[in-house]
């Protein structure tokens, strides 16, 4: 009688651990076990998403990561296992504090860069380096002004390195188009300076219509804040970036050791 319950028991012990190992993936990979097409994904975001480009696993487990494009803009958003919650935002790892979201909204909007023209350009660095990255900028932005001095920094760490700037003024930053007329009148890396170090500049001498053209180019490649950097295979990065984090973003060999001078905010 005792050897039967005690067998009954662990008959009802075993119950929810099997039903628990029904539910999830056990050995096998979790994508034995859960799928999500493009098509559903559409069907899951409805009028988030004009378009559902691709849908793979995230580097977090159970999350999909979905690249939608939404007003021409592509981008990464996240929708978990369950298909119950979607998740917009930035994904870090840990480890290495890589922003994995930043690094494939980049690679989706990944841009012609022979399409840039290079002869209004104001340069940091050498012109025949070969590296060349692009930065659109205004005058009177702020966090320009930051990636100025950060640009400077990394020419002279690695001379094979330039910065060709392109004058992209804002609506929010009322003066900045005619200043940016004004430098590119003058072909001026100072009147820049001045500028972002809020000094005045004078009016511009010509039309000047180069600005127009870069504000043209840049609506079309998605651009709707400064500073946004441009690698030389396309792939775009707003916001302010520190020395180290553009000397690992351009493939340089001396970005070690170089002090980051904290996180990145936010582009304006």
């Amino acid at each position: 009688m005792k050897m039967l319950l005690a067998l009954a028991l662990v008959l009802l012990g075993a119950v929810p651990v099997l039903a628990f190992q029904q539910e999830d993936c056990g050995e096998q990979k979790c994508t034995d076990c859960h799928s999500l097409s493009t098509e559903e994904a559409g069907f899951l975001l409805g009028d988030q998403a004009d378009r559902v480009l691709n849908v793979e696993p995230s580097d977090m487990p159970g999350i999909w990561v979905v690249e939608v494009e939404k007003q021409g803009r592509k981008y990464p958003v996240y929708v978990d296992f369950t298909k119950k919650h979607l998740m917009r935002g930035e994904l870090i790892r840990l480890k290495d504090g890589e922003n994995l979201t930043s690094k494939r909204s980049a690679a989706l909007n990944r841009v012609d860069v022979s399409r840039i023209p290079i002869e209004d350009a104001l340069v940091i660095g050498n012109p025949k380096a070969p590296i060349r990255a692009f930065v659109f900028t205004d005058p009177q932005c702020n966090f320009c002004g930051r990636l100025h001095q950060e640009m400077k920094k990394v020419v002279e760490i690695d001379p094979g390195i330039a910065f060709f700037i392109k004058l992209f003024p804002l609506d929010i930053h009322p003066d900045a188009y005619m200043i940016s007329k004004s430098i590119v009148c003058h072909h001026s890396l100072a009147m820049l300076e001045d500028s972002l170090a809020g000094r005045p500049v004078p009016p511009p001498l010509c039309a000047a219509d180069e600005v127009d053209e870069t504000l043209k180019l840049g609506r079309e490649f998605g651009i709707r804040s400064t500073p946004t950097l441009i690698l030389p295979d396309g792939r775009s990065f707003p916001g302010y970036k520190p020395a180290e984090v553009l000397l690992q973003l351009l493939g340089s060999g001396k970005a070690s050791g170089v002090s980051s001078g904290g996180q990145s905010p936010r582009p304006r």
